[in-house]
């Protein structure tokens, strides 16, 4: 693994935050789908459906269509009442966009490994692009705003 992509992860995640607080609990599935299209990411998942960081030195993201990624804990309440917010935009912006979530307790690897150090850290992660990170509970109407300004997507 690339120590520089790391780094360069890491300080992207960190530099590009911001934070509040808030709460709601959202339902682990494992690595599968739940009700709402919300994809739920292991260490091997992520690999598959984000970034390979075992065979790209250069961030190179996975999938054909924008996505949100959610480092969350269970215990935290801003991730809690996150979680209905990423479930509505999953949504109303389906096909458009992909909302994956990471269990930074189950996955704390992944979470070590891109620096998270506040929860949530919600990535925005363009088709084509550097992916942008913000941290704390964001209401749904900025959410929105960050999905059509850093993802272009509209609904």
């Amino acid at each position: 693994m690339n120590n520089f992509l790391i780094s360069t992860l890491t300080a992207l995640f960190l530099l590009t935050g911001f934070s509040c607080s808030g709460e709601v609990k959202a339902k682990e599935t494992g690595t599968g789908n739940n009700d709402s299209g919300v994809i739920y990411l292991s260490k091997q998942s992520f690999k598959h459906h984000i970034y390979d960081f075992d065979a790209n030195k250069e961030w190179k993201y996975e999938g054909k269509i924008p996505a949100i990624l959610d480092f969350y804990a269970d215990w935290c309440g801003p991730c809690r009442m996150l979680a209905p917010v990423l479930d509505d935009l999953q949504k109303e912006y389906k096909g458009k966009l992909q909302v994956f979530k990471i269990n930074t307790d189950n996955e704390k690897e992944l979470a070590a490994m891109f620096g998270i150090r506040s929860l949530p850290t919600i990535v925005f992660i363009p088709v084509n692009g550097e992916p942008k990170a913000v941290m704390g509970f964001r209401p749904k109407e900025d959410m929105e705003k960050m999905i059509s300004e850093v993802l272009q997507v509209t609904k």
